[in-house]
């Protein structure tokens, strides 16, 4: 019996590695089998390529590699951590937690296409990663929904306002701008769980939105509550 796969997106700066920490605590807690993963996997050499993109080796812009190109590189990377790494546990049926997934592809390539083509690209895309490349479609995606302004100054944090140490894609504002607008798109063409850290104008606690994400995933997977 396939597992399950719940993927959490966002853009930069959106909370997800604090998010998929505190549902990996809630699930350790509750003793249900899961598998973390996340992407790119910078510690594989699947990654090569997606390393050098964001560093600026192909063109210091997000758009100097096409949306088909792009989306390859980080394709490749999944495919090898799904075949190395987790395959056994999901098709054992286990539960996997995807820190970002083929859904970031969306988010971060769609901007690269022109609008019009923006459901020809998700058809393509989906049929590349969970057809010709077999990956598992997630059953379950969540979007946290950052606004932009709040997004840039959590990143400025983590990173302590050295802006040598974000990526193309991070150091590109009109770029984000772009995937906050591809990213709302995809969230309402797949039907994406949409969770906003920001209400009233003010950021909900990680605490806030952990509560909220458990509640639907204890609504859609009855079998695994958390909550």
């Amino acid at each position: 019996m396939a597992g399950k796969l719940i993927a959490i997106e966002g853009l930069d700066g959106s909370g997800k590695e604090t998010q998929t920490k505190l549902l990996c605590e809630a699930l350790s807690s509750r003793k249900i089998v899961f598998q973390k993963i996340s992407f790119p996997d910078y510690e594989s050499p699947s990654s090569s390529l997606v390393k050098m993109y964001l560093n600026g080796d192909f063109g210091n812009q997000p758009g100097d590699v096409n949306a088909y190109a792009a989306s390859s590189f980080y394709a490749v990377d999944r495919f090898a951590s799904y075949r190395r790494y987790w395959k056994k546990a999901y098709d054992r049926g286990d539960l996997i937690i995807a820190d970002r997934y083929t859904t970031s592809n969306l988010v971060f390539q769609l901007p690269k296409v022109e609008k019009e083509k923006w459901g020809e690209f998700l058809k393509w895309l989906e049929d590349y990663e969970y057809e010709k490349l077999g990956l598992p479609k997630p059953n379950l995606t969540f979007y946290l929904e950052m606004p932009e302004e709040v997004s840039e100054q959590l990143l400025n944090e983590r990173y302590h306002g050295d802006e040598s140490q974000k990526d193309i894609h991070e150091k590109d504002c009109s770029f984000q701008h772009a995937c906050r607008e591809s990213a709302a798109f995809a969230a309402q063409t797949l039907q994406w769980q949409i969770i906003h850290c920001v209400e009233n104008g003010r950021l909900r606690t990680p605490e806030e939105i952990h509560r909220e994400m458990t509640q639907k995933i204890d609504k859609e997977f009855s079998a695994y509550a958390i909550v």
